[in-house]
Order: structure tokens, then C-alpha cells, then sequence
């Protein structure tokens, strides 16, 4: 028996031993056709390795990047299932306590003979400046805006809902389809804010211009959004032309900070997750400096929980920083806490918040399966490793909220002034009846996954 004979013999028994002591029903399918087990059924969840240098790799560099490459580059892949079929059979035991139940000799035998073994290729993924932090420069936030958004509208349309809306949708009922809960979502958000005819309302972080056009034909404000993401302010403004908004909704390629002028309303929707936390002060400073005294602010961002003391939070979990390093350049997230702390702290009275994580879970699995059904098309639209990326980030963040460790807030303040809010004295006014209005589209066929048990609430979809 040659070397390599004996490298995929010894990693067969490996995965024997492993699969019998988590009791797991996944298979495993290796770069010779072998299976394991042996008589795994054609159509058994299994993990495809495509060759030896993919476990010559995880055993010099046993980490989550390393995974990331070799799933990126379908080194690695699922067939018969998705990775949350796979996250089903994951075991409820931490790795450390795992690896002590291994036969050490095996298991030790394994890794020496794959380790001279080269890593192979291909590599795809390269290291993105946006590890760090967001310096909050300009020029540094295009640069990363522009890294995940400017990707192509055309493979964003591929999942997104009709209206291409990049935020939490907002579930009614936990079975609506993307472009229900986007729909719902939006009407929600005009509600929070009490939207006016005549208002002026500033769309921070725009995106394709969803929130300001929907805004401008149902409420009659007019509407200023800003992007960095120069794919999303062409897409935008061709549909303010198409939906002659012209004299009502204005969306500029522009910094939030350089922002001037007076408005309204103000609606900052998944934005500060690109800010960066050294960066906050700026950003309430901003959108208080743009705000008419009493003027409400709504504010819609991604959580994970408070620790002991901000040094601790501040240190990045491993799969967090995978998201930052491709997916998310400059990214941080903010806890609750410190938000309403903030608020108050740069001049504003905070009057309601609401944890919407459960609708997260739901909008991000919706996206997974959507992009999965449209996969080949994806593919070839920006090509298999960024379509395997988003694949599993999508999975991941999924599953994050699912497990609740991260969360959704949106957050109602307005500018601190004396006298009375002028908000109603209750929250009924979000949830009555919708006014009657345009039709809604008939919506498209879409795949759905694991869910809470339903609930029914007052508010109807437009």
C-alpha cells in the first residue's frame, strides 16, 4: 500500500470513529468515490471532500478561514441537503470535549500523514482592508459600501424582493413571502415614523430606494436618500424615472455625514452596522444636527448582547470576523444598551423599542432559499466562490438569529425638546387597518424554511 493509499485508509477509519461517537447521520463522500459508511444510500445528507490537500489543510490550519476557502473554492461541499440540514446533525457538544473522545493514536496518525501533504488549490479568497474597523473616512466607507453592494443589481434581484429591500422584513404571519414581509415592513416603518404630506423625509443609507419611493407614493413626503453604493443610485434613480417621483424623491451618492439641510423624519435602516463603533458619536451628532426640534428618528440596526465591560465586547468572535474580513468590510454591530445610550446621550428622547430578531431569521432564510433555487443563475452572474459566499452567509446569519446571538432593534426617538412629543398616547395607531390604496403586485413563488409557530397580528399588508 503506497503513501496515499494509506492517508485515505487511515481518514476513512477516522470518519468511521467519528460518525460513531457522535452517533451523526451525515456522510461523507472522498475525492476517490469512496463513501463513508461504505453503504451510505445515494441520497444520504453527505459532506463531498474534492481532494487530500482540502484535510491536508484543515489539519495544518484548523480554523473557520480555512473552511471558508475550501467551501468558497467547492472544495468542500453538501450534497443531499443544505447547510442547515447539516446544523441539524450538528452534536450538542463543544469541540474540545469531542476531540477528547477520539482515539488519540488514530487520530494522531491521521494528521501526521496528511501533514506534509500540500494544501493544494484553489484559494480564492483574498484578505479584504475591512477587517478592522471603519476609520469612518469617506473614502474608506465607499470603498467598502461599494465591496458588498456594488456586486450586481442583477444577482441582488435574484433573491430580493421585488422592491430589492437589504433589511429585516416585518412578518405578520410567520408563512408571508419576501415580498409581503419587505411590503409590510416598509408600511411599518412609515407608521412608526407618522409620516405626513409635505414632510421631508432624509433616507440614510438608502439602498435601492425602496424605503423613500414607498414613502413618497403612499404618504406624500418628499424624500432625500443617500448611498454609498453607486450600482444602487443608478438603480434608483431609473425607478424614481419610471415612477414619475421626480419632484419627490431625490437619491444622491453621498456620505450620511456630509449631509446638511433640515428635515422632518429621518429613517436610518441597517446603516450602522457599516459605521463602525469609534464612529457613533458622528452618526447621532449627524442625524440630531438634521432633525427639527421633535422630529422622530427611526432607527433599524443589528445587535448581539451586552457583555461585561465594552473591552469584552469589543473582541471579535471567530466566525464574526470571517464576516468583516469577506462579506462585511468595517463592519461592527452596537448592543442595545449602548444604542439607547447614545440616543440619549446626543440629544434625543427615546420612545419606543422593538426586537424584531425572530423576523430576521425569517427574511435571511427566505433570501438562503431564494438564492439556492436561483443558483446557476447567480453563478453566472458573478461567479461560483462569491455565490458559495453569500450561500453560507446568508445560512449563517440565519442561524445566528435563530439562536439569538444576534438581535434586530428598532428604535424610535426624537430630537429632545420641551413640552409634549405630539406622539398618540398608545401604539394603536401602527397597527389599524391599512388605508385603501394601489394594489399590491401578486407575489412571486417563493421557498420557505423552518419557522416559530405562527402568530396573527392587527396589522394588514398594503
Amino acid at each position: 500500500m503506497d503513501a496515499a493509499a494509506r492517508r485515505l485508509d487511515s481518514f476513512k477509519q477516522l470518519l468511521d470513529h467519528a460518525r460513531e461517537r457522535l452517533s451523526l447521520d451525515i456522510g461523507f463522500v472522498l475525492w476517490d468515490g469512496a463513501r463513508v459508511p461504505a453503504d451510505l444510500p445515494a441520497d444520504a445528507l453527505a459532506v463531498r471532500i474534492a481532494d487530500e490537500g482540502a484535510v491536508a489543510a484543515m489539519v495544518r490550519r484548523p480554523n473557520l478561514e480555512t473552511l471558508a476557502n475550501l467551501w468558497a473554492a467547492g472544495r468542500i461541499a453538501l450534497v443531499n441537503g443544505t447547510i442547515f440540514d447539516l446544523v441539524k446533525q450538528r452534536p450538542r457538544v463543544r469541540t474540545k470535549d469531542f476531540l477528547k473522545t477520539l482515539d488519540k493514536t488514530l487520530t494522531l496518525t491521521t494528521a501526521a500523514r496528511f501533514f506534509p501533504v500540500s494544501r493544494g488549490g484553489p484559494w480564492p479568497l483574498e484578505e479584504q482592508p475591512g477587517e478592522k474597523p471603519s476609520s469612518g473616512a469617506p473614502s474608506e466607507n465607499k470603498k467598502n459600501i461599494a465591496y458588498h453592494y456594488d456586486v450586481s443589481n442583477a444577482f441582488y434581484a435574484l433573491w430580493l424582493d421585488r422592491e430589492m429591500v437589504y433589511t429585516c422584513g416585518y412578518c405578520t404571519d410567520w408563512d408571508n413571502d419576501v415580498d409581503t414581509i419587505q411590503r409590510d415592513k416598509l408600511e411599518h416603518i412609515c407608521r412608526k415614523l407618522r409620516l405626513k404630506p409635505g414632510e421631508r423625509l432624509l433616507d440614510v443609507g438608502c439602498g435601492w430606494g425602496a424605503l423613500s419611493c414607498y414613502a413618497a407614493q403612499h404618504y406624500g413626503v418628499t424624500a432625500h436618500g443617500v448611498t454609498l453604493s453607486e450600482q444602487q443610485v443608478a438603480f434608483a434613480q431609473e425607478k424614481i424615472r419610471r415612477l414619475g417621483l421626480e419632484d419627490r424623491v431625490r437619491i444622491e451618492l453621498r456620505d450620511y455625514s456630509t449631509v446638511d439641510g433640515q428635515y422632518d423624519k429621518v429613517a436610518a435602516i441597517g446603516i450602522q452596522e457599516h459605521i463602525g463603533i469609534d464612529n457613533y458619536p458622528t452618526y447621532y451628532d449627524t442625524v440630531n444636527r438634521v432633525l427639527v426640534p421633535g422630529g422622530l428618528f427611526l432607527h433599524h440596526a443589528i445587535t448581539r448582547p451586552a457583555k461585561r465591560d465594552d473591552r469584552t465586547f469589543r473582541r471579535k468572535r471567530a466566525e464574526f470576523a470571517l464576516l468583516t474580513k469577506y462579506i462585511f468590510p468595517g463592519g461592527e454591530l452596537d448592543h442595545i444598551g449602548n444604542t439607547v445610550t447614545m440616543l440619549e446621550r446626543h440629544g434625543f428622547e427615546v420612545h419606543d423599542v422593538e426586537q424584531l430578531r425572530e423576523h430576521y431569521w425569517k427574511t435571511c432564510r427566505l433570501w438562503h432559499d431564494r438564492l439556492l433555487a436561483n443558483e446557476a443563475a447567480a453563478i453566472a452572474e458573478v461567479g461560483e466562490v462569491k455565490t458559495r459566499m453569500w450561500i453560507a452567509y446568508l445560512a449563517a446569519c440565519a442561524i445566528a438569529f435563530e439562536r439569538n446571538t444576534v438581535g434586530l432593534y428598532q428604535t424610535l426617538a426624537s430630537k429632545r425638546r420641551r413640552g409634549p412629543s405630539g406622539l398618540p398616547p398608545t401604539r394603536a395607531d401602527l397597527y389599524r387597518d391599512a388605508p385603501a390604496g394601489p394594489p399590491a403586485p401578486e407575489p412571486a413563488p417563493s421557498a420557505s424554511g423552518g419557522r416559530p409557530t405562527p402568530v396573527r397580528s392587527s396589522v394588514r399588508p398594503r
